[in-house]
């Protein structure tokens, strides 16, 4: 956690150096200016810190001000920076053609001004577009024909919400939205892959309640993912079970004779102390043949032992990259990244682009999902 907060703010840190350097170039602001202005700079860059130490505190106040300007701004200044590569890569362009050529090319380059505020604009606009985005919350729907359901069973329906992260952003009204786009689909089973709570407030008791209140016929199942043990574990669990949710940590469950559901935990949980889990493939041969096997996990990741023993796995923890262009990253280090997988050792795949948000409340060219899967009986009636 200490690399990973070291990293994040030398990376952070450094696309505000750039912010200031395109400033100063735009505009001639004499010293006091530019020192009110980085100090500003530094304040934003100290939100995410000063969130957490206002939450641990219980500053609920304070903490939503500073999230929503912090985590704003965080989307801005990462969308301000990518435009503007885009212009300084039409300067070198410019620049090594005048340099191959022997010609002064110089006249073709913005001015200073357009440099700084033409990627702001855009950056404005974007990250509007993106806050009304994340408001958004889409349904997708999946149906898998299976030869495993019981004679006269027509359709089972499971709904699953990935990183929801309920805490300072997402709570209220914005979590109202993605629970009443589940409610509305009306599921046999609920279950949670994780994240579904972020950060430390003592005060989730009316959001978990909205959570506790949705509905689901035969249940509501729930694993761990890495922001459960940042919040710390059992206030984690405590919350998911406040909302409804059984914890499936390393467990296998049969659901009404219809289904059987298995859930690991995070592999962020062996770095916190915890020792290794049952291995996945053991797990999900305990459970009875011929029956549909689901695996909750919240990381996108298979294990080729498992593979073969469950019939559909159901994941998050991506979101899509959230932000556009930040998916690039998110999808090179998760090549399962969205979507549905057919997977070669059998069994499929879906991973959620997430249901809530992680840090800004923006979500860019990758909207918010519930996703719904409805299990139906293979054409021609059940062999069982």
């Amino acid at each position: 956690m200490t690399l990973f907060l070291l990293t994040f703010f030398l990376v952070y840190g450094g696309l505000h150096l750039y912010f200031f350097h395109r400033l100063r170039a735009a505009f001639t602001l004499p010293a006091g200016r530019q020192g009110a202005v980085g100090a500003v700079l530094l304040l934003l860059m100290a939100a995410p810190v000063l969130v957490r130490m206002a939450e641990r505190r219980d500053y609920e106040t304070a903490a939503a001000v500073l999230s929503q300007a912090g985590y704003l701004w965080m989307a801005l200044l990462f969308l301000f920076f990518v435009t503007a590569l885009g212009l300084e890569w039409y300067r070198l362009a410019v620049f090594l053609t005048g340099r191959i050529a022997r010609r002064d090319l110089s006249r073709l380059f913005p001015p200073a001004r357009v440099l700084f505020l033409a990627p702001l604009a855009a950056a404005v606009l974007l990250t509007g577009y993106g806050y009304a985005e994340a408001l958004r919350v889409r349904t997708e729907h999946l149906e898998i024909a299976t030869a495993k359901l019981p004679a006269g069973v027509e359709r089972f329906r499971i709904v699953q919400l990935a990183d929801v992260h309920v805490g300072i952003t997402v709570r209220g009204e914005r979590l109202k939205r993605l629970v009443a786009a589940a409610e509305a689909a009306a599921p046999d089973v609920l279950v949670s892959t994780g994240d579904l709570v972020d950060g430390q407030l003592d005060n989730l008791a009316e959001s978990l309640a909205v959570l506790h209140r949705l509905p689901a016929r035969y249940g509501k199942f729930a694993v761990t993912g890495n922001h459960e043990f940042y919040a710390g574990i059992d206030r984690a669990l405590a919350d998911n079970e406040k909302a409804g949710f059984r914890m499936l940590r390393g467990e296998a469950v049969p659901v009404a004779g219809l289904i059987a559901i298995a859930g690991v935990d995070d592999p962020v949980s062996m770095r916190n102390g915890a020792a290794p889990g049952v291995r996945e493939a053991e797990l999900l041969s305990s459970l009875p043949s011929g029956t549909f096997r689901v695996l909750l996990k919240h990381r996108p990741l298979t294990d080729r032992d498992a593979e073969g023993k469950f019939d559909l796995q159901l994941s998050g923890h991506t979101h899509a990259g959230q932000i556009f262009p930040f998916n690039l990253v998110t999808n090179f280090v998760f090549p399962f990244h969205r979507g549905d997988f057919v997977l070669p050792g059998g069994g499929r795949l879906h991973v959620s682009r997430g249901t809530g948000t992680w840090g800004p409340p923006v979500r860019l060219f990758a909207p918010p999902e519930v996703t719904v899967i409805d299990i139906t009986p293979l054409p021609g009636g059940h062999p069982r």
